[in-house]
Parts: structure tokens; C-alpha cells; sequence
């Protein structure tokens, strides 16, 4: 019975783990190539064939081999999941059957072309996703994507070969893989493979070698994928030294932390670092400067800046560590880091200010163990002396000081005039006198606490320690007394001190960290301009002016990028009272007064954000001033190719009638000569319709449409309006009330408007289906509708329509170079009214007009009105206050 119990419990035992290993995500492996025809797919077939030889279930949810003969072949022997197969716009595609192969549940499931989009239809946009539930159903996936698919990586590919990926694949989802492998392959064997017709077919290889597969082109993505592989490497690396506690320096690549002090040394040892990591490959600075946890500093703020962009601009990192203890703090993040050298300067310290200690240089190299190699660099700082100011703590206000050497020395003179008058004892008298010390201290610090000790317990011996009136003392127990006294008071002055210089600081720092959190969310979300930042500073600091100063280089003047403040403008940043450089070429002058150490570690975070603002202002401008070049070029292309096309065919027709009537070899009846003088009319208005247009939107373009607004009847306008519809009276059904008041419009550019509205909607209209113009009243607005029962549009494409040179579906060539609704939109905002689209009830498109009601203000002049009615109201009130 034992025995069975046993079994049973074993079973149970097998069936939960099976469940749970069901329940658990599966792994997802990825190949990684540089570009198409590396081998991925090849790499990942390979894979599956060595899997099922070891008796994993392994299946292809998805393989394209591309028609590459050798991928193709790769695929016998392997079990292929059905594909599912979609309709979409006429054609069948496939696409990988995700129910399928949920249904098969294999252990180990190949899915190729990872970043592709879906036909749509399918359960997912993208494959990716559909990769996503197999993974979550416990099934392994091994897939392939090309690193330019990759989604953070768009621009930089497209700003090398040109081409903007449209098929992406979040790095995220990437970079959660379990394994990721490269398939590299040199840019000339990959040549190679594409003229041997091994990627692409034989009439595509010319193109593809002359174009995406350059070279150039071809060595960029490769070193773009052996980076991109080389972080997530370190990554990996990173997590495995957390998990295991590896605290041990592992030379897997050169990493050389510098350390600075603010001195101008610095940039030496910076150099020194850079070349050193030039030497090996991958090489990586880390300059770092270590900050006391009191803020108390000996660096200079400016240096720091500098030596900043210095490390920046060498292809290094900057890093700001605090400690108290700075040799330990530099080892720390050194091991942190995994570095592998730390490169020091030789101490200014002089050799008499040794007996302090061996210095920062000596300590490192003493406990930095051997797996870190230190450098001691000289310079021309060395052995002089430390050179830079040391800034004090932070100090209290004059006020307080004042009022705590007050209390110090006339508080001890007053309290034994009165205890002269009163006799409370010795004990009290010290307590009295304690209490003045201590007073001293939270008034003015530590030096008025220690002359009020120092002047009580003179006042004590003499006026209450016997013998009195003397300097001398007979008892013993009272010489302890006073010796308690004078060491109590020193201490609770030191403590009271401390704390109150503490609590100076923590305000300071917590201000300062309010000022920075404001400053970087601002730049960051984009809404602070460069002007309202050097406001910002001015007010902040209390300067009378601030302006952000730039030149192209060292030789070249100072300009202002921008000013704010009533104080004196400054041409370069030495006549200034305060200036942050922020690099070579760029400096924040501030006027007005000199400031503290203590605040140019704020004003730095300033200088620095002014200059991503400024950049952000001319990024944002040069694509402005890129868009409208876009914009013109498309228009301009359009435009010829309208010239080419759409004003051609009207002018052959013409030049063909006209050909006809002058050929002698022909005689024409009364009927074919009139048949051929109607095509030559036609063409000609059709003509003139298309310039008319084009002239329309090159006037809209240029700005240059002034609307003479007068104030008119809609019945006055829309019928004449349908001047160019063939056949008015039945293509066309009014519905304008007699009864509408007048609209505030330009006749004519309303009478264009509507004309387009109405010719675009018989055009689109079905046979025996009139297109509606009706007009209603709307409180101060007139709205007009076009209503038509074609084949409407969708929500997506109904602002799209308003665009120049835009033709829905599929519109005749001859039809028109798609600019009826531009012209129309741009008239009838220039006259203050709007033109939408909406779908008409039943089927087809409605054109709806807003036009401004004879009698009402435009558009913006109520608030112009409300603001104007607000500040007179205001000076009334002041004028009657006076």
C-alpha cells in the first residue's frame, strides 16, 4: 500500500511539474545580420535540423527561403506548420497561421522575417507580436531580423543608405531575447554572394550592387550590428557580475577612469586617458569627479565645465560621485565600472604638507590591488601648492552673526551685573551662563558660543569662584566646575553649530534641486524658449541681465544669441561679472553682481540646458525651412508633372481639331465642322479651367490673396456658380432659402469656391443622382452643404483630400491635376470661414462651407474686444482710485 502511495505521489509530483513547465514562457533565440543575404535564415534552419537530430520537437511556423536554392533545400526533412491564407486587394497572400501552430504546440517553433508586417486581416499587426503568444504559451521560438529593422536605429540607417525602413521591431522585445547571435559576414564576400544570384534574382543584382548594397553601405550596418551585439554583450556581462556578486575587475574590454579635482590639470589627464584607450579596441573614458557629501569643494566650477565638454567631445563620459572618503569612493567606482586603469595627477601638494598624509595618488595606488593598473601623469601644476580657493561651508546671515557676538560678549557682562544684585547660587550661575553660550551658538555660529564661553567662565571665577575678586580659585571642586562648564559649552556650541550650518545646507541643496527638477522637466517637455530660460536665471540669481554668447571659433567675435535684463550688454564673456563657458564656442554672461561658488553649480546646469534650447530652436527651424523646401519640391513636381500630362492632353485635342480644319485634303460637312469648333471650345475652357487653378494656388502659396470682403446675398452667388456644370438644371438641385441673412464674403473667390465644390461632386456623382447645395443659418454663421451620393471617402483620407495635386481612387488622368479642393480650402479661409468633409447619411460626401454672417465680428476680435473692454475697465478703476 506504501508502495502505491509512493507511485501515486511520484506521478502527481510528474504531472504538476509538466503543468507548471507548460504554464512558463518559452525562450525566444534570435540571428542577428547586418543585411539580407547573410545567412540568417540559413544559420536558423541549421539550427532546427541539429534540434531535431537530438530529438526536439521542432516545426517551421514560418520560413521564406526567397527562391535561394540552398535555403530552399534547407527546409527538407522539416515539419511545416500550414500556412494561413489571407485576400487583400485582389491577390492571396500567406501569412503564418498563429492558431496552427498554437494548435501543433511544439517544443521549439522557427519564425522568420521577424519585424514583418501582416496582411491585414491576421490576428497581429506585426510578426513580432504573433511571437509574442507563442512565447507566452510556453512554445521556444527561434526567429531572424536584420539590424536596420530595428526600430531605435530608422534614422541612422536611413541617413546611410537612404531608404527609410517601414517594417521595424521594437528594441525592447529585441533585447528581452535569451539569445541573440550574430551572422556576420564581410561587405565583399556579401558582394560576392549577391553576383553569384545567391540573394536576389539576376535581373535585380545590378540595381542592388550599385544601391543599398554598397561597400559603404554594407560596412556601416555591419559595424551598426557588431555595437549593437557589443552592448547587449556588456549587458549581459553587467547582470551576471549583480547576480553573483562579482566584485573582481574583469579586463573583458579597456575601460580607464580619470580622476579630477577641478584643477587645471584636468585636460591633461583627460588626453593622457584618450590616448590610452586609443591603443586598444573598444576602449572607453570615464572622467569623474568626486564631490564631498557637505558640499564643501575645492574645484572650480568653470574648470569642471570645461573639462566636461572636453571628455564629451574625446568620445568619453563624465560622471559627478560623492564621498567623503575620496580614494575609496574612486576605487568604488572604479570596480564599479569595471575598469582596468585609473589614470591620477601628480599631487600639487608641497613636501611639507605630507605630514597630513600620502594623498590621494599614494592611497589609491596602495589599495587599488592587482587588477587595476594606476597612472600617475605629471603636469605643470604639480608640486606648487593646491592652488585653488577652498570654499567655506555654508555660512549665516550677517544679521545672525551680528546678534550672536552680541549675545556672546554683552550677554555675559549684563547676566553678572544682575546676578550681582542676586544670589542663586554657583550651580545656577553656570547654568545661567550655559544657556548664554548656547544662545550664542544659534545666533552667530560657533567662534561667538566660544568667546561667551571663554568670557563666562572668567566672570565666574571672579565674581562667584572664592576667593573672589580674584583670578585665583581655592577649592578644587569648583576648578573642576568651571572646566565642565567651559567644556560643555564648547561642545554643545560645535553641536548647535554643525546643525545649524547642516540645515543651511539641506535648504540650499533642497532649492537648488527644486530649481534644477523645474528647469530639466521645462527643457525636457519643451516648453521653455531660450528667452524665458534667460529669465529664468536672471531672476533667479538676482543678476541685472543674462545673455547666451557663441562664435564659430577661436578666432572668430562674440555674438549674442540671446538677452535678457536692463543691464549692460556684454560683447565677450571676460566683461561680464559671472560667466559659464559650455564648451569652446559658447558662454553664459551674467551682470550685475559676483556670485559664489556654491551658485555656479547651479548656474552651470543653466548654461548647459541654454545651449540644448538653443539647439532645439535651430533643429526646429532647419526642419521648418527643410519641410517648406519638401513642400515646394512636391509641388513643383507636381505641378510638371500636371504640365506634362493634364495641360497637354487638352492642347493636343485643340491642336488636333484645328490640324483637321485647315487640311486641304479633306472636306468637312457644316456638322464636322461644328463638331470639331465645339472639341476646340471645349478644350479651350477646359484649359483655362486648369491654368486658372494653378494660378489660384501658386497666388494661395504665395500669400498674396487679399479678400475684398463685402456683404451679399448666397442667392446672388451660388447660381452663378454652376456657370461651368454641363446641364445645371439636372445635375444640380438648389435649396437656398430667401429668408437667410447675408454673409460677409468676397463674391468672387466664394463664387470659385463653390464652383470646385460642385464641379468635384458631379464628377463623382452617378448617373440620375443630383448633387444637393443647400444653406442654412447658424446663429452667426451661414453654413452651405455639397452633398453627393458617390462613393465617398474615408475618415482617414478626408483631410488628405484638401491637399494640392490630390486625385481619390481612381480618377481619370484627364480629370483634372487635383487642385479643385485646394483652391476652394485656401479661399474660403482666407475669407475667415472653414471647409470640412463629412459622409453623407445613406452613402457619399458632404462638403460643408461655414461662412461668416453679415454683422459679426471675425474671428479672434472678441478676444480682442474682451481684452480691449477688461484694460479699460482697469483704468477707470485707477483713475477713480486716485
Amino acid at each position: 500500500m506504501s508502495e502505491l502511495l509512493a507511485v501515486g505521489s511520484t506521478l502527481r509530483t510528474q504531472e504538476l511539474r509538466e503543468d507548471n513547465e507548460a504554464m512558463a514562457r518559452g525562450k525566444l533565440r534570435i540571428y542577428l545580420g547586418a543585411a539580407p543575404g547573410v545567412g540568417k535564415t540559413y544559420a536558423m534552419l541549421s539550427e532546427a535540423h541539429r534540434r531535431v537530430e537530438r530529438g526536439t520537437d521542432c516545426v517551421v511556423a514560418f520560413v521564406e527561403h526567397h527562391d535561394r536554392p540552398r535555403t530552399e533545400v534547407m527546409l527538407h526533412g522539416l515539419e511545416q506548420v500550414p500556412r494561413r491564407e489571407l485576400e487583400y486587394r485582389g491577390g492571396v497572400f500567406t501569412e503564418m497561421d498563429v492558431d496552427a501552430a498554437l494548435a501543433r504546440h511544439p517544443h521549439v517553433a522557427l519564425v522568420d522575417e521577424l519585424a514583418h508586417t501582416n496582411i491585414p486581416g491576421s490576428r497581429h499587426t506585426k510578426r513580432w507580436q504573433d511571437v509574442e503568444e507563442l512565447l507566452a504559451a510556453g512554445i521556444d521560438v527561434v526567429s531572424t531580423v536584420n539590424i536596420q529593422h530595428l526600430e531605435s536605429l530608422g534614422d541612422v540607417v536611413e541617413s546611410i543608405t537612404g531608404v527609410r525602413q517601414q517594417e521595424t521591431v521594437p528594441d525592447e522585445f529585441v533585447r528581452r531575447a535569451d539569445q541573440i547571435e550574430l551572422v556576420d559576414m564581410s561587405p565583399q564576400a556579401l558582394r560576392r554572394r549577391m553576383a553569384h544570384g545567391n540573394i536576389y534574382r539576376p535581373d535585380k543584382v545590378d540595381a542592388a550592387l550599385s544601391n543599398y548594397f554598397r561597400p559603404g553601405n554594407l560596412t556601416a550596418l555591419r559595424e551598426l550590428a557588431l555595437l549593437w551585439v557589443a552592448d547587449r554583450v556588456d549587458e549581459y556581462l553587467k547582470q551576471y557580475r549583480s547576480e553573483h556578486r562579482v566584485s573582481a575587475i574583469w579586463g573583458s574590454r579597456e575601460r580607464i577612469v580619470v580622476g579630477l579635482t577641478g584643477g587645471p590639470e584636468g585636460r591633461t589627464l583627460i588626453r593622457r586617458a584618450t590616448r590610452l584607450a586609443e591603443k586598444g579596441a573598444g576602449g572607453e573614458v570615464l572622467a569623474v569627479y568626486i564631490a564631498r557629501s557637505d558640499g564643501l569643494t575645492s574645484a572650480s566650477p568653470k574648470e569642471l565645465a570645461v573639462q566636461r565638454t572636453l571628455a564629451e567631445d574625446l568620445g568619453g563620459t563624465f560622471h559627478h560621485v560623492v564621498g567623503d572618503d575620496i580614494p575609496a569612493a574612486l576605487l568604488a567606482f572604479a570596480r564599479g565600472v569595471n575598469a582596468t586603469q585609473i589614470v591620477l595627477g601628480s599631487s600639487r601638494r608641497k613636501a611639507w604638507q605630507y605630514v597630513f598624509g600620502p594623498g590621494v595618488g599614494a592611497t589609491v595606488a596602495r589599495e587599488s590591488g592587482p587588477d587595476l593598473d594606476v597612472h600617475i601623469v605629471t603636469h605643470e601644476e604639480a608640486a606648487k601648492g593646491r592652488g585653488l580657493p577652498v570654499a567655506r561651508g555654508a555660512r549665516l546671515g550677517r544679521a545672525r552673526i551680528i546678534w550672536g557676538w552680541a549675545i556672546g560678549l554683552a550677554g555675559p557682562v549684563l547676566l553678572a551685573a544682575l546676578l550681582s544684585v542676586v544670589d542663586l547660587g554657583l550651580a545656577n550661575d553656570m547654568l545661567l551662563f550655559l544657556a548664554l553660550t548656547v544662545a550664542a551658538a544659534l545666533a552667530g555660529g560657533l567662534l561667538p558660543a566660544l568667546a561667551s564661553a571663554a568670557l563666562g567662565s572668567l566672570l565666574l571665577n571672579y565674581y562667584y569662584t572664592p576667593p573672589l575678586h580674584r583670578w585665583t580659585i581655592a577649592d578644587p571642586k569648583n576648578i573642576v566646575a568651571i572646566v565642565i562648564f567651559v567644556g560643555v559649552g564648547v561642545s554643545v556650541a560645535s553641536v548647535v553649530d554643525l546643525a545649524a550650518r547642516r540645515t543651511h545646507q539641506a535648504a540650499r541643496l533642497r532649492a537648488e534641486s527644486e530649481i534644477l527638477s523645474y528647469l530639466a522637466g521645462n527643457v525636457l517637455r519643451g516648453e521653455t524658449s531660450l528667452e524665458a530660460l534667460l529669465e529664468r536665471v536672471r531672476e533667479t540669481f538676482g543678476m541685472e541681465s543674462a545673455a547666451l554668447l557663441e562664435r564659430t571659433d577661436d578666432r572668430a567675435p562674440w555674438t549674442c544669441a540671446g538677452h535678457m535684463g536692463v543691464g549692460r550688454m556684454v560683447g565677450r564673456p571676460e566683461e561680464a561679472d559671472v560667466d559659464v563657458p559650455v564648451g569652446d564656442h559658447m558662454a553664459l554672461a551674467l551682470t550685475g553682481r559676483v556670485l559664489p561658488a556654491e551658485d555656479r553649480r547651479v548656474l552651470a546646469a543653466f548654461a548647459a540646458q541654454a545651449v540644448v534650447v538653443l539647439d532645439r530652436r535651430r533643429l526646429q527651424e532647419e526642419a521648418e525651412r527643410a519641410r517648406a523646401l519638401a513642400e515646394g519640391n512636391r509641388i513643383r513636381t507636381a505641378l510638371l508633372a500636371a504640365v506634362s500630362h493634364d495641360l497637354r492632353t487638352p492642347l493636343a485635342a485643340i491642336k488636333a481639331a484645328v490640324s483637321s480644319l485647315r487640311s486641304d485634303d479633306v472636306e468637312w460637312s457644316e456638322e464636322d465642322r461644328a463638331e470639331l469648333l465645339e472639341a476646340i471650345e471645349e478644350g479651350a475652357d477646359r484649359l483655362d479651367h486648369l491654368v486658372g487653378n494653378l494660378l489660384d494656388m501658386s497666388r494661395l502659396q504665395t500669400g498674396t490673396v487679399t479678400p475684398i470682403i463685402r456683404e451679399i446675398d448666397l442667392d446672388e452667388v451660388v447660381p452663378m456658380a454652376l456657370g461651368g456644370v454641363p446641364d445645371p438644371e439636372e445635375c444640380v438641385e438648389l435649396d437656398i432659402p430667401e429668408t437667410l441673412p447675408m454673409v460677409a464674403v468676397d463674391a468672387g473667390l466664394l463664387e470659385r469656391s463653390v464652383a470646385n465644390l460642385v464641379e468635384n461632386a458631379v464628377k463623382y456623382s452617378p448617373a440620375g443622382e443630383p448633387v444637393l447645395v443647400s444653406a442654412s443659418a447658424l446663429s452667426e454663421r451661414v453654413e452651405v452643404r455639397v452633398v453627393d451620393r458617390g462613393p465617398g471617402v474615408p475618415d482617414e483620407a478626408k483631410e488628405r483630400i484638401f491637399a494640392p495635386f490630390q486625385r481619390y481612387g481612381d480618377a481619370p488622368r484627364g480629370a483634372g491635376v487635383g487642385l479643385g479642393l485646394a483652391v476652394a480650402r485656401g479661399f474660403v479661409e482666407a475669407m475667415g470661414g472653414t471647409l470640412n468633409a463629412e459622409d453623407t447619411p445613406g452613402g457619399g460626401l458632404t462638403m460643408v462651407l461655414t461662412l461668416r454672417a453679415a454683422g459679426s465680428r471675425p474671428p479672434g476680435e472678441d478676444a480682442e474686444a474682451r481684452a480691449a473692454a477688461e484694460k479699460s475697465s482697469a483704468e477707470r478703476e485707477r483713475q477713480a482710485s486716485w
